[in-house]
């Protein structure tokens, strides 16, 4: 089990990890934040957007189906999202330099980590 800042913690020892939070999907408010480089309240709270809109699009297709988590892709940076399983509302958000990073054993490392968030 793991709290919000052992989580963030965690996350930020990935490597390329430039910035991260837990962020409420229904708010768009942070319940934790670590790291710099952007404006990560602005980030988290437009990313919120990104959450609702996929799954409003999901439950108006009719997808029995639940988010494992989403990639975006920029030019510079991976920004992931993924939403926890546990907690309903609640996402982690993370982002990292695409230069520094691995892409698949990052995934994986939100992925333990959401799994141990507790609060």
């Amino acid at each position: 089990m793991a709290t919000i800042k052992e989580a963030l913690d965690s996350i930020m020892s990935i490597d390329g990890a430039q910035c991260c939070a837990v962020v409420d999907s229904s708010s768009g408010m942070m319940l934790g934040n670590a790291g710099g480089g952007m404006d990560i309240e602005i980030a988290a709270a437009g990313n919120t957007e990104v959450m609702r809109a996929k799954l409003k699009t999901m439950k108006a297709l009719g997808l029995n189906d639940s988010i494992e988590d989403m990639l975006i892709t920029l030019g510079h940076a991976y920004h992931i999202l993924r939403p926890m399983a546990k907690q309903e509302g609640v996402f982690v958000y993370a982002v990292l330099d695409k230069a520094k990073s691995n892409l698949a054993m990052a995934r994986r490392k939100i992925a333990e980590v959401e799994k141990e968030l507790v609060f």
